[in-house]
């Protein structure tokens, strides 16, 4: 039987940043609304433009001029703003020829000329928030927004009158696999297995801290202790110096290719507090050592670590307070009680979110495209 005009599903334009924290998210919404028969395509800047991988490799890209407007020196901010309204031009150009029934916005300077073309245009807008605490984007966007989609159960500076919906972050599906595991044992043949993740450009922190709290162990602890550690490239040398001596088994990398592997048989994360983090931990039920970056807009890696502290799920400790020693009895702690590892790991996996891209594209389905069809 042949799909007719009249059956065909519409089409939704998704926008996202480069950063891994708006394009995960982005790709599985895409994936799941491709998977329910939606045509999908994606307006980036000229960075992300058809270099994606997976589902968004798979869809139409196109580019827009954006710039970012933070931080920056006065003329840089007028070359970015000169950019984004060439941007939005752009993206509006865009919307009258594709005519989406929707634009869902993942944040990131690159998603802005899209999602503000689309407010222009009185085209609906849909927002996913990340975070605990909105972006200042997402706060300017969101009072014309149709539909807010939020990772997190509290989100600070949510406007009272936009509908709202908790999805979760959607994550990669081989990540939501993982949610039935059971913490390895640690024994003769399994040793206690510490991630170390510090974002997607590392976290030089935590190569000064964790060889010297690892040096604290005994002898025979050390050599009891798997390190699995996400270091800058350039970092790589002086880590790996600073654990020599120790027979602690370490394994460096600026980027781990087999995640679902490593988290499968860790006992522990040490991690940042970003909002896909906080989202793969629960999901995992991977005990945390959380250390918040400090100089996170608004602080919102705190904000977002208080989910996992509050369910008792993980211990958080600011930057300020990360030391080899504080490190060292924290983790000396875990490894000695099986029972608070069990519980951390349980108490995770209460407050996790594992159809996140199911429950967004239902709420897009709900809220946008069934109000606007009449049915």
């Amino acid at each position: 039987m042949k799909t007719t005009e009249k059956d065909k599903k519409p089409l939704i334009i998704v926008t996202a940043g480069g950063s891994g924290g708006h394009v995960y998210p982005a790709e599985s919404l895409a994936e799941e609304l491709l998977k329910r028969g939606y045509e999908v395509e994606l307006v980036t800047d000229s960075r992300g433009k058809d270099n994606y991988k997976g589902s968004l490799a798979k869809i139409p890209n196109h580019a827009v001029l954006a710039g970012a407007l933070v931080g920056k020196s006065k003329l840089f901010k007028l070359q970015s703003l000169a950019k984004t309204c060439i941007g939005i031009v752009q993206s509006a150009l865009l919307l009258l020829k594709r005519k989406p029934v929707c634009v869902v916005g993942f944040g990131g300077y690159a998603s802005f000329p899209c999602a503000m073309a689309a407010i222009l245009l009185g085209n609906d807008l849909v927002l996913h928030e990340q975070n605990s605490v909105m972006s200042r984007t997402n706060r300017f966007l969101s009072k014309y927004a149709a539909l807010i989609a939020q990772s997190f159960r509290k989100v600070k500076y949510t406007p009272q009158d936009i509908k709202t919906v908790l999805t979760g972050m959607p994550v990669r599906q081989s990540i939501v696999a993982l949610h039935e595991r059971k913490l390895p044992p640690v024994d003769a043949e399994h040793k206690f297995q510490i991630l170390v993740m510090g974002g997607s450009q590392g976290a030089k922190v935590f190569g000064d801290v964790l060889p010297a709290a690892i040096a604290r162990f005994s002898a025979d602890q050390r050599k009891q202790i798997k390190i699995f550690q996400q270091c800058r490239a350039d970092d790589v040398e002086a880590v790996k110096e600073a654990y020599k001596g120790l027979e602690t088994e370490v394994i460096l990398s600026p980027f781990f290719e087999n995640m679902p592997e490593i988290y499968n048989g860790s006992h522990v994360i040490i991690s940042r507090a970003g909002a896909s983090s906080i989202c793969e931990i629960a999901i995992v039920g991977l005990p945390s050592v959380l250390v918040p970056l400090p100089i996170a807009a608004d602080d919102h890696q705190t904000s977002n670590a208080r989910e996992i502290e509050d369910a008792r799920a993980g211990i958080v400790i600011r930057q300020s307070d990360f030391t080899a020693v504080k490190l060292h009895q924290v983790l000396e702690n875990l490894l000695q009680d099986r029972e608070l590892l069990q519980m951390m790991s349980a108490s995770a996996k209460k407050i996790a979110v594992l159809n996140a891209a199911e429950r967004f594209a239902d709420a897009i389905e709900k809220e946008i495209i069934t109000k606007k069809s009449g049915k």
